[in-house]
């Protein structure tokens, strides 16, 4: 018998293998990220998805919205020689009747600029809809907390 300590039923907890289907979704998102494959990246979103983040005055929209947001944010990287590398974890899975994926966690993003020591940057919350689209996981809604803004 598994107990349950957050009210959820056990219906409602993520299995091992979709827990760990997450995990290897979010580890290859992020790498692409952190190298600045714009496109890749953009690609594990669906078309309409929308990303919000609280430096930003409204949320950007769709695929070729968000690849141009990784292109931009690479560049000034690249020109202010760091490397940002987002690390991902405390993954709480939730999957829901209609058959998306709610999946809260944190990131923690580490800076290293070349030559220099690395530091975290920022410390953030990621609550994200996944949905399926021809049996791949894909982000339908991410919204982005950062600790030093609240």
């Amino acid at each position: 018998m598994t107990a349950q300590t957050d009210g959820r039923p056990a219906a409602a907890t993520a299995s091992a293998a979709l827990y760990a289907e997450v995990q290897q979704f979010y580890a290859r998102h992020m790498h692409l990220l952190d190298r600045g494959d714009a496109d890749a990246w953009a690609a594990g979103f669906t078309e309409d998805a929308s990303f919000s983040v609280p430096t930003l005055p409204a949320p950007v929209i769709g695929r070729e919205g968000l690849a141009a947001a990784v292109r931009k944010s690479a560049a000034a990287l690249a020109e202010a020689g760091e490397q940002h590398r987002h690390w991902p974890g405390v993954f709480d899975v939730v999957p829901q009747a209609d058959g998306t994926i709610v999946v809260h966690s944190y990131t923690t993003v580490f800076a290293s600029p070349r030559g220099g020591a690395s530091r975290v940057h920022r410390v953030c919350t990621c609550t994200d809809v996944l949905v399926r689209e021809a049996g791949t996981l894909l982000v339908k809604h991410r919204e982005v907390g950062r600790d030093d803004l609240r």
